[in-house]
């Protein structure tokens, strides 16, 4: 696609717009460590929360979306869904108790609830487990998808584009710190958004409406069944599908039409009728969002709230600041940002119905994620091509200076000062995060290459962390919980997170038949492919028998830090002896049950009733509106009038 003038300035007016805050902002950076990396923690709820979103929004998502939507359906989606139940503990619990702990980074916690060389080395070692190896992963996809989009719709060579956007990303980060990446969050995230309402909107017109798409895929469903049927007939009769001809003429006539299932539009799937096997039921839509339910939430590393998210947390003007942040990020993240990405992912079924072996102009495999940025292509003119580049340069960037500032402040402050030079002056420290941050850009662009699926990289790194959701969560509510525990938890989930990986690589390297990818192999046992959700049932398991065993196994913390530790955050919970008798703090955990249904009421409720009306289910849509309603008057009744 070539660009026009007003293109390509829309485009350089936003780069110069984010650079001078960079240059406005780096004075301000530079004069302490808790200037860089916290703004002073003197940001209001509503900047800090919308940084939270943008963050969390990059290139890779929409892509991501488009990826699950293509391949299985709507529901695929509840594997970030899931995430709602931890983050309002995130909310009501954890935003708070954040802020009260005063520390610069969340690692720093360790040593002021633990003691000793544990501490200390489980200070360190979460520093670099997460500040190197999954900081590297995120960054290296948020590329690669970012390298993809910039490919499709500009026609770019994938290194040309990917290095051009390693030197944006790490002069702006480098000048602006926290300051720098707050404020242009605010302005990216608008950006951002108001570019795929856009797309949306033009998308559904290019194809006559949201009634006139549902039509078609539902056309497109009945004509796939009969030719699915024909050639599962021919499988089950040993016929070679690759070299029959029916087969072929079979396979090319799918290839025409949209890539729908039965479970496409489901926002929740049904469970498997008739007489299914063991390994079809565990593979099935249902089983997977069940398990995703019922055990994701309090089982990964973000469950008291994730890294860059507790970040903003610590950097809120005060508790109040910090927890309706949290709750606006959760309304912005769940229920608002999501469906103009579904819309456009649904165009992209009817426009191109057969991308699995599309690749970029220098032959890179994008496969279905290359859905997204070709509707862009089809659908928009000059100028708005433009702006729509404008957005994925602003979600881009506004995740990518986010996990360079984080996973500095973890190797500044959690490893370079703690454990190699403490005692400079702010200055010093300030230097040493921009030249790790250099560091940590250029490896991540140098393993951007290596991830070829956006959605199975997340799902190894949540696999990593898979162990630790519990005991992130029992350390500030219950004071048998050491230092042992969680690094049990992590090294646990991590190890049999790659084992699952590596023996995926040896079946493949047993099977030439059987090319291996990075993320995307799966190991199979008992005939049935290991994906994540199975892989969670095994992980959580072993890791919770592990870590309360080496709890019970070692010594408690002492009895003075216990003390010290409560009488700094007064979270409630079971401490025994060591609970503060005059807390001078409302205990966080008063009110919760109701706080945590309304929260879900609210968020699910807003999240589910726009998809309804989006999907032309007006019933279903006021319904869910209206628990929403009811969800908002229990928080507001229940927490949010009382601060």
């Amino acid at each position: 696609m070539s660009l026009s003038a007003l293109d390509w300035s829309v485009i350089v007016v936003y780069l110069v717009f984010a650079l001078g805050v960079g240059v406005y902002y780096a004075k301000r950076a530079s004069r302490s460590a808790e200037e860089y990396y916290l703004a002073g923690r003197t940001l209001p709820w509503w900047v800090l929360g919308t940084s939270m979103v943008a963050t969390t929004f990059a290139a890779d998502t929409p892509l991501a979306i488009t990826e699950y939507l293509r391949v299985n359906g709507i529901w695929e989606n509840w594997f970030w869904w899931n995430w709602l139940m931890s983050s309002l503990l995130g909310v009501f619990l954890f935003s708070r108790l954040w802020r009260r702990s005063g520390v610069l980074t969340d690692n720093e916690i360790l040593e002021l609830r633990y003691t000793g060389k544990p501490a200390a080395f489980l200070r360190g070692y979460k520093a670099i487990h997460f500040g190197i190896i999954f900081n590297l992963i995120v960054m290296g996809w948020v590329l690669e998808s970012m390298s993809s989009v910039l490919a499709v719709t500009m026609g770019l060579e994938r290194d040309t584009a990917m290095w051009s956007l390693v030197v944006i990303a790490l002069v702006y980060s480098l000048l602006s710190g926290f300051w720098g990446v707050v404020v242009t969050d605010v302005v990216q995230f608008g950006i951002a958004m108001i570019g795929a309402v856009i797309l949306a909107i033009l998308a559904l017109q290019h194809v006559g409406g949201m009634g006139s798409l549902l039509e078609q895929l539902g056309e497109a469903k009945e004509a796939r069944a009969p030719l699915l049927e024909q050639l599962e007939t021919l499988e089950d009769s040993g016929t070679d599908l690759s070299t029959n001809a029916e087969a072929l003429r079979l396979q090319e006539e799918l290839k025409q039409l949209p890539p729908v299932n039965e479970n496409t539009l489901d926002l929740f799937p049904s469970p498997p009728q008739g007489d299914v096997s063991l390994g079809d039921f565990l593979l099935s839509p249902f089983f997977n969002v069940l398990v995703l339910i019922l055990i994701m939430p309090w089982n990964h590393h973000g469950t008291d709230g994730s890294g860059y998210i507790i970040q903003r947390m610590m950097s809120a003007k005060n508790e109040r600041h910090a927890l309706l942040g949290t709750l606006w990020y959760n309304l912005a993240n769940y229920a608002i940002r999501v469906w103009p990405w579904i819309i456009v992912a649904m165009v992209s079924l009817v426009l191109h119905t057969d991308l699995a072996n599309y690749t970029d102009i220098a032959g890179n495999e994008l496969k279905e994620k290359a859905g997204y940025p070709l509707v862009m292509q089809d659908v928009l003119g000059p100028g708005l091509i433009g702006l729509l580049i404008v957005s994925f340069l602003a979600a881009f960037m506004s995740t990518i200076d986010s996990h360079l500032n984080w996973g500095s402040s973890y190797l500044v402050n959690d490893v370079y000062k703690r454990f190699w030079v403490p005692n400079k002056e702010a200055r010093h420290y300030v230097l040493a995060g921009r030249v790790i941050t250099v560091g940590l850009m250029l490896i991540a662009a140098l393993l951007s290459g290596q991830i070829g699926s956006v959605s199975k990289a997340w799902s190894f790194v949540w696999a990593m962390g898979a162990g630790i959701g519990l005991v992130l969560i029992l350390r500030w509510f219950w004071w048998r919980v050491n230092a042992w525990s969680e690094i049990t938890a992590l090294a646990t989930s991590f190890v049999i997170a790659t084992v699952f990986h590596l023996i995926a690589y040896r079946q493949a390297s047993a099977n030439p038949d059987v090319p291996y990818e990075l993320f995307e192999t799966l190991p199979v046992f008992f005939g049935v492919e290991w994906k994540f959700h199975l892989q969670l049932l095994v992980i959580v398991p072993i890791c919770l028998v592990a870590w309360l065993t080496v709890t019970f196994l070692t010594a408690p913390v002492p009895e003075e830090r216990l003390r010290a530790f409560y009488k700094r955050v007064q979270p409630g919970g079971f401490w025994g002896p060591y609970k503060e008798a005059n807390a001078s703090l409302e205990p966080v955990s008063k009110g919760l049950f109701w706080n945590f249904l309304g929260g879900l009421l609210f968020i699910y409720g807003a999240t589910f009733g726009i998809g309804y009306f989006v999907l032309l289910e007006a019933g279903k849509g006021i319904l869910c509106t209206v628990l929403s309603l009811v969800g908002f008057a229990i928080i507001w009744h229940s927490c949010l009038k009382r601060l």
